[in-house]
């Protein structure tokens, strides 16, 4: 009897402390939302890059150069949000990350915890 105990036990984690299974729901907490935060950025860069394929930059109006502002600093918010979430995860440098998501140096320099507001009327 006890050698089917004992195999149930390890089946069900009966024999880890409670925080451990709270440990194991943190990290995939922190694995989701790290995802989430990498699709976001993934989509502002793209649509910073569509709108750029579409608008030739010389020749722009002002509005249209608002419109990009905005589209700047939305990428500029969601690569902050990454890059967050990365250090909650203990992933210190973002080098790799700004090379890997090929991130525009003008997005690395908006960066920050909120949008500028007058950015965000743009449009």
């Amino acid at each position: 009897m006890s050698r089917y105990t004992k195999w149930m036990s390890r089946d069900f984690r009966l024999d880890r402390a409670p925080i451990d299974a709270l440990d194991y729901e943190i990290a995939q907490e922190k694995a989701v939302a790290l995802g989430r935060m990498g699709r976001a950025l993934e989509e502002a860069l793209a649509r910073l890059r569509a709108f750029d394929a579409s608008h030739p930059r010389p020749s722009a109006p002002g509005s249209v150069q608002q419109a990009r502002r905005y589209l700047v600093t939305d990428a500029g918010h969601a690569l902050w949000m990454l890059v967050v979430q990365r250090e909650a995860c203990g992933l210190r440098d973002s080098r790799a990350l700004m090379r890997d998501y090929g991130v525009p140096g003008e997005v690395q320099l908006c960066m920050g915890a909120a949008p500028a507001k007058s950015a965000r009327d743009a449009i």
